[in-house]
């Protein structure tokens, strides 16, 4: 199997990195309800995504995120520490985010430690992809540019349009589907003065995937969610459906934009008027996620899918690349006299 998860005290993703395989470390910040399924669904992405190419990935938390208990301690058996990823060097990283509790970034308890997460992954990796909040986080520390509060939430599938050539979008088809669940946005005006480049944006959703140079790595920033499953929006929906029949929120939450067919819809109108009709202990016990299993498209799946192989493309191009420059020369050129004009500096790659 190409993709293996390694173990909290193995060494065999160093033995990988000496082999020339690919290590992508998930530094994965996701609530207590959604960090297993966020670890399966990036896992299940790049699987899918390159299935010829062995890679070993490593699993990492951040302590001063919030975490129940019980879950710290699941945690504490499969998943690295991530003062351990300053020792433990990586091909690529994927950084995702994780509900706000502070009114700024700044305030949130894991701040200094994302700031130092930001700086190491300048220097340290050939790549690395900062996932909705982690993006607008690694945009505010990197340039200074602070997300906006929308005036509704963006929820939904949205078809977004390929803005520029890249070798990330390369032979992907226009337009792009991405699902977005989000609260904030981050200016397209502000990212494109910042020298960020966008790659996929609709009038709706603004900028959907952009990328920067960041000292020696490409940082690719998605404000969407492309590694989300077909029923990932559905959970979502019936949790804030949850909140608003509990008394927890005060406006009864949208459907997704573009998510359900005309069979789900008639099933989740059912549902809300049973629900609404007659309010028990557990409003959300009826959710007919099981009956909508079979009615979701996975619409957005084809797009991620082609953004993810080009991205491990672009790892396996920039590490021969490394890797031949740092190879030492054969004996009988070892002391050969420079012929021409020949520069110093080695040659960016053609894949940007």
């Amino acid at each position: 199997m190409p993709l293996r998860f390694e173990p909290k005290h193995s060494d065999a993703a160093g033995k990988l990195r000496r082999r020339g395989d690919l290590v992508v470390g998930l530094v994965n910040n996701m609530p207590d309800a959604a960090i297993e399924a966020t670890e399966r669904q990036f896992a299940e992405l790049i699987r899918e995504a390159a299935p010829d190419v062995t890679v070993g990935l490593k699993l990492f938390s951040i302590p001063q995120v919030p975490r129940a208990a019980h879950v710290r301690a699941e945690l504490a058996g499969r998943y690295r520490n991530i003062a351990e990823l300053w020792d433990a060097p990586v091909d690529a990283l994927i950084v995702t985010g994780t509900e706000p509790r502070a009114e700024v970034l700044q305030d949130e308890p894991y701040w200094p430690v994302f700031r130092q997460l930001v700086a190491w992954a300048r220097d340290n990796t050939i790549s690395t992809i900062w996932s909705c909040l982690a993006a607008h986080a690694a945009v505010l520390e990197a340039d200074g540019i602070e997300r906006r509060l929308l005036p509704d939430k963006l929820f939904g599938v949205f078809d977004c349009d390929v803005a520029a050539a890249h070798s990330l979008t390369s032979a992907v088809r226009s337009p792009v589907s991405a699902p977005h669940s989000r609260l904030n946005d981050l200016s397209e005006s502000e990212l494109i003065a910042g020298g960020y480049d966008i790659l996929t944006r609709s009038a709706a959703t603004g900028a959907d995937a952009f990328v920067k140079e960041e000292g020696r790595s490409l940082f690719v920033f998605f404000q969407g969610h492309p590694e989300y499953e077909a029923d990932t929006l559905a959970r979502e929906y019936r949790r804030d459906v949850g909140r608003f029949l509990r008394g927890e929120r005060n406006h009864f939450p949208a459907a997704p934009h573009g998510y359900f067919n005309d069979a789900a819809q008639k099933l989740v109108d059912a549902f809300l008027a049973r629900a609404i009709a007659d309010p028990h202990d557990d409003p959300v016990a009826d959710f007919p996620m099981t009956a909508l299993e079979g009615k979701l498209d996975h619409t957005w799946r084809r797009s991620s899918v082609g953004v993810f192989r080009n991205w491990m493309t672009y790892l396996k191009h920039r590490k021969v690349e490394q890797r031949t420059r740092l190879s030492p020369l054969p004996r009988s050129r070892r002391n050969a006299p420079l012929i021409g004009n020949v520069s110093a500096t080695p040659k960016r790659s053609a894949i940007r």
